[in-house]
């Protein structure tokens, strides 16, 4: 296993129109500052001879003005406050190494931010996945991070086993529309597009875990986003966040925190690979000797498997069909 500085060489390039908009904001910050240094004779002078007289001369323009300037100076003082306390939250979330974060059900335009994150990508070679079905992120259309983790060259994902005691309990979890047998269709629908991307070179490697998912994990480059997977409720119904490693300080922020947990995850023994040829999990111990094979279920044909309608769901759950399922489940001796 390489190491985790190895993987991540290097800083994040920036496009030629964010260097441009830097040079333009700056240069037109510094002119504004000119004008107003050139100004301020002029406005001191009209001031102290033509407008202060009239006012010495007018109680009611005096009183105005004192108005006026108590307003101002109030204004001032608030907007310092709040720029303070937004100071402090931007050291915390640069200490954290926060680079966004959005709440649940946040529509298009509240996510422009995090669409211009992933347009200044660079290509990554690695992109690692811990999530509940991968459908939200391999399969279903407004995925936005999809095209992104195709262009990386080895893939590696890890899923819910879809024949474990986890998925029936999250099952549970869930509103009663979403069943086994709805998170089955999900995860044979992720296999099948995973399936497909290794016909294209990519380099893909599939697990599966038997335990209630907590995190929601997709590392891709130096960026790495999260979602906790909540008991009773869908993960994209909660908060997600993205953090970014700091390459002169990696100990700072949540970015390495998380980023280990997948890869603890990742190198447990206790976690299947998922045999795209055979479609069967390999076990494998602690040196990764394989100790023994089991079929998953139905074969994956390498395409994408359609979701069928809630009716179709409905209908075979009723029949007591099962999308996937265990064929042999006592473990064969490993060769």
């Amino acid at each position: 296993m390489r190491t985790f500085m190895a993987m991540h060489r290097g800083a994040p390039t920036h496009s030629l129109w964010s260097g441009l908009r830097h040079f333009l904001s700056h240069g037109v910050i510094t002119l504004l500052a000119v004008a107003i240094a050139f100004s301020l004779p002029g406005m001191a002078n009209y001031i102290l001879n033509e407008w202060w007289p009239h006012v010495e001369r007018n109680p009611n323009l005096l009183l105005a003005t004192e108005i006026a300037l108590a307003s101002v100076l109030a204004l001032l003082f608030n907007l310092a406050k709040i720029a303070w306390d937004h100071r402090q939250g931007v050291h915390i979330a640069r200490l954290a190494s926060l680079m966004y974060a959005r709440n649940a059900g946040a529509g298009w335009w509240s996510r422009r931010r995090e669409r211009a994150l992933v347009r200044q990508l660079p290509a990554a070679r690695d992109a690692f996945v811990l999530t509940l079905t991968g459908h939200d992120t391999f399969v279903a259309d407004d995925s936005l991070l999809r095209g992104v983790i195709e262009k990386a060259y080895e893939i590696r994902v890890m899923l819910v086993n879809p024949v474990g005691k986890a998925l029936r309990e999250r099952a549970d979890s869930l509103p009663p529309d979403i069943t086994v047998l709805t998170l089955h269709t999900e995860i044979e629908a992720t296999i099948g597009y995973l399936s497909g991307m290794r016909k294209y070179g990519k380099m893909v490697k599939l697990k599966f875990y038997d335990e209630e998912p907590f995190w929601k994990l997709i590392a891709i480059g130096d960026y790495i986003w999260v979602q906790h997977c909540h008991s009773g409720f869908a993960v994209k119904q909660q908060p997600e966040f993205v953090f970014g490693l700091q390459h002169r300080e990696p100990r700072h922020g949540l970015f390495v925190p998380f980023y280990m947990v997948f890869l603890n995850q990742w190198n447990d023994a206790r976690h299947p690979e998922y045999d795209f040829d055979t479609n069967e999990l390999v076990y494998r111990d602690a040196s990764g000797k394989e100790t023994g094979r089991a079929v998953l279920g139905v074969p994956i044909n390498g395409a994408a498997t359609p979701l069928p309608s809630s009716r179709g769901l409905r209908a075979a759950l009723d029949s007591g069909a099962a999308l996937l399922r265990r064929l042999a489940p006592e473990r064969t001796a490993g060769l």
